[in-house]
């Protein structure tokens, strides 16, 4: 477990200045993620079941980013929802009345049919062998590699869940505090430079402003905006989501990085638009009011390559949290529904 921590850190060196501090603390913050024994680089092909499993992904994910980029924050978004919950076990991937999928937190989420193209491509190729879990890892890997950034390697061999339950989805609202936030990131074993990193993901992707109209026009229930938000900015959102008063009316989207979200690129300019109290999301502008997520929302604003190195490591340590493997779970045939017994 050592050599594959120690690998992580080979490959994604420490940050700049401000980061260095928080550098020395990984080894010992990674601990509370560990990296199952049975979880390791490039699985199928180590245990030769399936040698070009993730080619088969890669190609996939090619074939649809092509036609449609949004693909990208809507896998990532998918894996939050589903390692954050239970674990990354893609338990968010299965139908039913009950299931995660169906929990308010999940409104609007998306990427079900992709995955199950992956999934049908894969079955296929390698039958009963590649989880959904790894393929979700993977895709979400290979699209944010599309949209700009470099491409990192994912550890593989995890199982499936064999439940998936609305009841036990507790993901926060876009709506909580800075010191909620930065508690329910520790609670999967996340420290601060990981809630700051993964936050960077929302420089793509849009939300419904069901999610900021609180921001807009009654901030704590004071009936006035957010103070925090720039004032042209405020009045740029308001334009596009107007309150929301009666029973039915409609819920628009708007994009979480204005400006640049059109164009679906992984880039660090999420951090300046936090800087200029332009941030869409609650959560987001108050990573200003934390002395160490201000300080590493600067440096990760300065430059790119700071930003993408932290969110390789970050995102690893995220899909390592509770993972099944070994004879847990199972693997899936359909993403969707369990296997018959």
């Amino acid at each position: 477990m050592r050599s594959q921590i120690s690998f992580v850190f080979l490959v994604l060196p420490c940050l700049g200045l401000v980061a260095l501090s928080f550098c020395l603390g990984f080894v010992s913050a990674a601990s509370s993620v560990p990296l199952p024994n049975k979880l390791t680089w490039h699985y199928y092909k180590v245990h030769n079941t399936c040698d070009e499993a993730e080619i088969y992904v890669r190609h996939q994910v090619q074939l649809l980013w092509d036609k449609d980029k949004t693909i990208t924050p809507k896998l990532l978004r998918l894996l939050y929802s589903d390692c954050f919950v239970t674990g990354c076990d893609a338990s968010v991937l299965l139908d039913g009345p009950n299931s995660e999928k169906t929990a308010p937190q999940n409104y609007g989420l998306g990427g079900f049919v992709f995955i199950d193209k992956v999934k049908s491509v894969l079955e296929q190729r390698c039958p009963g062998v590649v989880s959904c879990a790894d393929i979700l890892n993977l895709a979400a890997r290979d699209a944010v590699h599309l949209a700009g950034a470099p491409s990192y390697p994912v550890l593989t061999g995890r199982r499936d869940g064999l439940t998936s339950s609305k009841s036990s989805v507790d993901l926060p609202l876009p709506s909580i505090s800075w010191q909620a936030a930065l508690t329910y990131f520790k609670s999967r074993g996340l420290d601060v430079l990981d809630m700051t990193t993964l936050l960077g993901a929302h420089s793509m992707g849009q939300t419904h402003c069901r999610y900021i109209v609180d921001r807009l026009y009654n901030f704590n229930n004071t009936g006035k905006p957010d103070p925090g938000m720039e004032r042209s900015f405020l009045s740029d959102m308001r334009k596009l989501c107007p309150p929301r008063t009666k029973k039915g009316q409609s819920d628009p989207l708007v994009y979480l990085n204005p400006g640049f979200g059109a164009n679906h690129t992984f880039t660090e300019s999420y951090y300046s638009r936090v800087l200029s109290h332009k941030a869409v999301l609650g959560i987001d502008q108050q990573l200003l009011y934390g002395g160490d997520t201000k300080e590493i929302t600067k440096e990760f604003a300065a430059g790119f390559e700071d930003f993408r190195k932290s969110f390789a490591l970050s995102i690893n340590r995220m899909g390592a949290y509770q993972v099944l493997t070994g004879n847990q779970g199972e693997i899936r045939k359909n993403c969707r529904i369990p296997n018959k017994k």
